[in-house]
């Protein structure tokens, strides 16, 4: 079974704008903060988590609102979306993100085509993406199962304080990753760079996506 047309749209449109919001608030904070990275910093990381809020309100509905390939592929494994569907749904996180970048480099005059010279790498780099990816799928799992209609605020809340407690300021998504390597700004990272963030995002997503399910499985009593 195919994605729908407006299901793939949703995936690129909200991608679109997450991006637009992580890179853009980054040119911006960059501009006002006078040098002072943790103010720049402070103002990227509500721009995004507001956002995220507000963008899966709008696009949970159609369905999906994932905007991440890590949770798609995980949604996949978990019978929510069918394996057919993800590499659609995949293909419209990428390019919507990609587009989301070129959109916020022409809201602040900046080149449309750039490649980052950003440099993030290194062992606590991949296991800061890896812990981020697990506890962002870990949350949005939980919160589904229990309490599905807060699914936007928790995952705002979670990429709000994982900007902070992470060293690599929480990625968490595969696409989020390749599109910022075409950007040189504050939120860019080096293109030879993103391959380790995004296997560490994509194994933090299998570990996340193995747990919920261990978690979700019925107990069994013990036979008397």
């Amino acid at each position: 079974m195919r994605a729908t047309t407006r299901a793939l749209g949703a995936e690129f449109l909200g991608s679109a704008f997450l991006l637009a919001a992580v890179v853009g608030s980054g040119i911006m904070g960059e501009r006002l903060a006078g040098g002072n990275v943790a103010i720049a910093l402070l103002a990227n990381t509500l721009s995004t988590g507001a956002s995220l809020i507000a963008l899966i309100l709008a696009f949970g509905p159609i369905p999906g609102a994932h905007f991440n390939p890590a949770v798609t592929l995980s949604a996949a494994w978990k019978g929510a979306l069918s394996w057919s569907q993800a590499p659609g749904y995949i293909l419209a996180q990428v390019s919507g993100a990609v587009a989301g970048v070129f959109a916020a480099h022409l809201m602040f005059e900046q080149p449309v085509l750039q490649l980052s010279q950003h440099v993030r790498t290194g062992p606590a780099q991949w296991f800061s993406e890896f812990v981020a990816t697990f506890g962002l799928l870990f949350v949005i799992w939980r919160v589904v199962r229990h309490r599905a209609g807060a699914v936007p605020f928790a995952v705002g809340a979670y990429i709000t304080g994982a900007y902070w407690f992470t060293a690599s300021t929480s990625f968490a998504n595969p696409a989020v990753t390749l599109a910022r390597a075409f950007t040189d700004t504050f939120a860019g990272i080096l293109l030879t760079d993103a391959p380790g963030f995004i296997l560490a995002q994509l194994a933090g997503a299998a570990a996340a996506t193995a747990v919920s399910l261990w978690f979700e499985a019925p107990d069994v009593s013990p036979q008397a």
